[in-house]
């Protein structure tokens, strides 16, 4: 079923329900009024009655007035009001023409006024039963006055035919109205799906017109749009990740490869040979290099690693990683310094922490100047380590994008300095798994200060 038919359904389910409670309602009240009407009638001849009929003793007294004579009281088939007297005994001593030889059912036992249906020579009557009672309070005789429920049944009978007929017919108009409204509703989603069914690979840059008012239709074109765009800067990101791999592997390929073309040429001495295999295994070492950080990168972005996170105490956790930091700083005199105090303590992955350090530490001596500067700094107060150089420094302009996957300053790009530029994407993301903020300060020709902020 077509979504526009289940909520004409729906709808007309949910009015049929309420139509029908609307029409019990409306025939109780009817009900109740037409009675009530009865009743009142029945109480306003009681009142005529009693004022000429009274208790005496055990007796009771009936004075011979024109209300006996009134038409209701003869007649039986226009509007007829029929009256029964009976004593303490259950005698009847006194009866309305228009009764015959009928008599009343009563409750003898009756202690005050009480209505009640019943039948008399098939024809619905509506009765009320009232005590009579003498100068002492004593019941002597009880009272029935009866009318009948001709026209009341004629008006409940049209109201419920009015009512079965009506039902259906309203029924139908309702789902009628409701697939009508439906269809006028949906309009917009079935161009939504036109328009999106229509975004492809080749035409991502197409997004859906938002309606003119915010409603949900609204919020659902602008959550597509918002995830066209994530979809579109995924593929972006994914061709140039793709690209800028490929070009990063192709380099020390295509080193080696032009290595390897020029010792087959012809015979050369071995101390040159010697010099070129150390430079093919500096091209494997840069590949291994890359492989190992591309595969560090597919496995935190791929969501099947988490944070083991533990208490690290910071200075015996780092000391140990700077002696690698010293003899990889040695070769440009670069002092490794460490302002960390013994109760420096942290909350993350041993692992994860060991990896992001090794990257930010390596970066500043890569780009450090000779004879320079690496500190690592613990502030207690806002518990953050800072990894600082007073090497080459990196543009404002880069900042944003250093985070990047290969993405590389030019100034580190013209240079010497060898790398891919995945290291901070590796950090950054390593960072936002274990909930550390990461900030980077760095003026150019001055150096860098990355900085990391624990939670706890």
């Amino acid at each position: 079923m077509k979504f526009k038919n289940r909520v004409s359904l729906f709808n007309t389910i949910a009015a049929a329900i309420i139509t029908v409670l609307v029409f019990i309602v409306i025939y109780i009240v009817v009900n109740k009024t037409a009675y009530s009407h009865l009743d009142n009638d029945i109480l306003l001849e009681k009142e005529e009655v009693f004022k000429y009929i009274k208790g005496f003793k055990n007796e009771i007294i009936i004075h011979n007035i024109p209300e006996w004579d009134e038409v209701e009281h003869k007649a039986i088939e226009v509007n007829p009001i029929f009256l029964q007297i009976v004593d303490a005994e259950g005698t009847v001593i006194f009866h309305s023409e228009n009764l015959l030889n009928d008599q009343f059912l009563f409750n003898p036992n009756n202690q005050q006024e009480n209505f009640y249906n019943s039948e008399l020579s098939g024809q619905k009557i509506r009765l009320g039963q009232f005590p009579i009672k003498n100068e002492k309070g004593k019941i002597v005789g009880q009272l029935t006055i009866a009318v009948s429920q001709k026209e009341l049944f004629v008006i409940l009978n049209n109201l419920l035919l009015v009512l079965l007929i009506s039902f259906p017919l309203i029924l139908i108009v309702q789902y009628v109205a409701s697939s009508f409204a439906a269809s006028k509703a949906i309009r917009p989603v079935h161009q939504l799906i036109k328009t999106a069914s229509g975004i492809s690979e080749s035409n991502m840059n197409t997004r859906l017109t938002l309606p003119t008012r915010k409603d949900e239709l609204y919020e659902l074109a602008n959550t597509i749009n918002e995830l066209v765009i994530r979809i579109e800067k995924s593929m972006t990101q994914q061709k140039q990740f793709t690209g800028d791999a490929s070009h990063e592997i192709r380099t020390p390929l295509a080193a080696i490869r032009g290595t390897l073309e020029v010792l087959i040429r012809k015979q050369r001495d071995p101390e040159f040979y010697e010099d070129k295999i150390r430079d093919i295994i500096n091209q494997v070492d840069r590949v291994d290099m890359l492989l190992d950080q591309l595969l560090h990168l597919a496995r935190i972005e791929s969501g099947v690693i988490f944070a083991n996170k533990e208490s690290i105490e910071l200075l015996p956790f780092i000391m140990p990683l700077s002696e690698k930091w010293i003899r990889v700083a040695d070769v440009n005199n670069i002092k490794i310094r460490v302002d960390i105090p013994k109760e420096a303590a942290v909350f993350g992955d041993k692992m994860f922490l060991e990896l992001m350090l090794d990257n930010l530490v390596t970066n500043a001596i890569k780009y450090g100047n000779f004879n320079g500067n690496v500190f690592l700094i613990w502030d207690a107060a806002l518990k953050t380590l800072s990894v600082k150089d007073d090497g080459i420094g990196i543009s404002e302009e880069h900042l944003p994008n250093i985070f990047d996957n290969f993405y590389r300053t030019d100034e580190s790009r013209s240079s010497t300095i060898q790398g891919n530029g995945l290291g901070l994407s590796i950090v950054k993301k390593l960072a936002e798994l274990q909930q550390i903020k990461i900030d980077v300060k760095s003026q150019l020709g001055k150096g860098s200060i990355f900085t990391l902020q624990f939670t706890t």
